[in-house]
């Protein structure tokens, strides 16, 4: 695709609009102008009276459309500039006659749309109010502004009494016993990269440590431990173990809100496994088919079993943790409404305490892209229709949404929304998603984020991430890690880099230096 932006505003922004109508999209240099490369022009002029006009023509398909919307200050806008406002506007508009589309999030295009209806309730708009801001000015469906609002006051009430100088951990085991069609993450299933799991701990084990040591030299309590991978349950019994009895020797497990331990792979839980989880103090764990059809299943690379899951589930029930999440993906390759709808009834008749439904994505490192370059969708087929079933099957059944965040070429621009029980809400999700505190992270690919709440402009939370090597050979051979006294020649140290962090927004205890 070729993009042309004239005026002051961020072109990532206008490429995530014109991800809404053209899904997949790349936006290279040097891009030459053919009937078959679409061509968007954006142009962003402001007046002295403080208005601004936004300008887009779209050249597609041989066909020429184009819209101008010039919006005025409002208090109904929140976190998006006056500038992102009329461009989206006219965005929508150029795209909505090009294509007859209408991106039910509207012009909302960034990973957390309830940041904007918290905002909106913060302000004193109230549930109502808001609900018809993000309908009328951010042009959100209905049920997606019902959505956003539900799960920002939920988010609200479960966060408004937390004690303050929390923190959580993040432990990364990016092993799988197969890589899923879809998957991008950082996940390694070779034999030979499996062999690297023992090695891989002994370093991961001394750099918990060290990160366990700054959060108590920083005065931090830490509220959550999370697992995650990959797939965690990749570990041998011994090996869990000792993960998880390393973790309690330097973690107050008690005094945590939550501890999880993902274990999505059905083919990699046993009764040994999980009896070892629940001695350490696990509280949540999930179990995720994705679907219930096994010809799904293996399109998709997942390597086992309707009947797999089942048999994991039922072992999950009787391992006595107290909530257990299955995670479930709507809109995958081959899938219907009929076979999703018959998933989600079988889902919530097991009657687990969390249900996380995901919009098919696929990220530009996943296999099925080179099998499948027209996995992309606009308009996603029944995954709309799908979605839209699930949010109401989870009402009636008494679940709430509690957590949402969206990605970029989602099937259909569509969200992922985990949903809970009253009071088996999964808080290191929130925690995560609404940069509510810092995450402080270990293991190949994790990223430790530190954030500091209303420091910045406007009152805005100050956020700096530090990333570690992202594949398990990178990360043996990093001579720092978090060690003290080794970092790079010229470059600080991760606990040096902390504490700047912690230092520069005032947040370090009376006591340190």
């Amino acid at each position: 695709m070729i993009l042309r932006v004239n005026g002051d505003i961020s072109r990532y922004y206008v490429q995530t609009l014109c991800l809404l109508f053209f899904p997949g999209a790349k936006f290279r240099e040097g891009e030459v102008a053919s009937p078959t490369v679409p061509k968007v022009t954006v142009g962003v002029r402001r007046f002295r009276n403080g208005s601004v006009r936004g300008t887009v023509e779209i050249r597609a398909f041989g066909k020429v459309t184009s819209a101008q919307e010039t919006v005025s200050p409002s208090t109904d806008f929140v976190t998006e500039s006056i500038e992102k406002i009329a461009v989206g506007r006219a965005m929508f508009a150029a795209g909505k006659e090009l294509f007859g589309h209408i991106p039910l999030w509207g012009i909302l295009t960034g990973v957390r749309p309830s940041k904007v209806a918290t905002e909106l309730i913060e302000k004193g708009n109230g549930i109502l109010r808001s609900k018809r801001i993000l309908r009328d000015e951010y042009f959100l469906n209905p049920q997606k502004a019902a959505l956003a609002v539900s799960v920002a006051n939920t988010e609200m009430i479960l966060t408004k009494k937390l004690p303050d100088r929390l923190c959580s951990i993040y432990i990364s085991i990016p092993f799988c016993p197969t890589r899923c069609a879809y998957c991008s993450f950082v996940s390694y299933t070779s034999s030979k990269l499996l062999s690297l799991i023992d090695e891989y701990l002994e370093k991961l084990y001394v750099d918990l440590q060290n990160m366990v040591g700054i959060i108590r030299d920083l005065g931090l309590k830490v509220a959550t431990v999370y697992i995650g991978g990959g797939t965690p349950t990749v570990l041998s019994e011994r090996q869990l173990e000792t993960l998880l009895g390393k973790i309690a020797a330097l973690v107050d497990i008690d005094s945590l809100m939550e501890f999880t331990l993902e274990s999505g792979r059905p083919d990699t839980i046993t009764e040994g496994k999980l009896a070892v989880a629940k001695k350490y103090g696990v509280t949540r764990i999930s179990v995720n088919p994705q679907t219930l059809s096994d010809e799904i299943l293996k399109q998709i690379g997942r390597n086992h079993t309707v009947a797999d899951f089942y048999r994991a589930y039922e072992i999950a029930v009787n391992s006595g943790i107290p909530d257990i999440n299955v995670d479930l993906i709507a809109g995958l390759p081959g899938d219907c409404f009929a076979q999703f709808s018959h998933t989600m009834d079988e889902i919530i008749r097991l009657d687990p305490s969390n249900i996380t439904v995901h919009t098919f994505c696929v990220k530009k490192a996943a296999d099925i892209l080179r099998e499948n370059s027209q996995v992309y969708s606009l308009t996603g087929g029944d995954v709309g229709k799908s979605v839209s079933y699930s949010q109401l099957q989870t009402k009636l059944a008494g679940y709430r949404p509690y957590y949402l965040y969206r990605q970029k070429n989602t099937v259909g621009n569509l969200e992922n929304v985990g949903y809970a029980k009253e009071g088996a809400e999964g808080m290191y999700n929130i925690f995560m998603m609404e940069e509510l505190h810092s995450i402080f992270s270990v293991g190949a690919g994790a990223v430790t984020k530190l954030v500091a709440r209303h420091t910045g402009e406007r009152g805005e939370s100050h956020i700096t991430r530090i990333f570690t090597p992202k594949y398990p050979y990178e990360y043996l051979r990093d001579a720092d890690g978090i060690r003290d006294g080794l970092p790079e020649q010229g470059k600080p140290s991760v606990r040096e880099r902390i504490f700047a962090f912690y230092r520069e927004n005032g947040l370090l205890p009376k006591d340190t230096e």
